[in-house]
């Protein structure tokens, strides 16, 4: 497969887990119907991205595999964010709101 296939596979699959609508994205959209922080918003979630893709390139998934002790503390804080994770997605469903713009001024950093 010629190099150019490859750097665009990975744009792609790059792409399309950006651009798909989380809770990243929602919060940035919320942001910015509130007019509140939004350059510096993006640009925070822009970086991150940035890093983890980064990381995640760099073969950060090998170095964790070589350390097993790291395996099974990442697992135990994965399963603990997806359990409050899955909490606050609970309340949310019982209480839905909607992502409306607050009737407020912009509050300060």
């Amino acid at each position: 497969m010629h190099p150019l296939a490859h750097a665009l596979s990975g744009f792609g699959l790059g792409f399309s887990l950006i651009a798909a609508i989380g809770a990243q994205n929602a919060f940035i959209l919320r942001q910015g119907t509130r007019r509140e922080h939004v350059l510096v918003v993006v640009l925070i979630c822009a970086v991150s991205d940035v890093i983890l893709i980064g990381l995640g390139v760099a073969g950060i998934g090998a170095l964790i595999e070589a350390a097993p002790v790291a395996i099974v503390v990442i697992r135990i804080l994965g399963a603990a964010f997806l359990a409050g994770y899955a909490a606050l997605s609970l309340l949310r469903a019982v209480a839905p709101q909607g992502l409306a713009a607050a009737a407020s001024a912009p509050r300060a950093l």
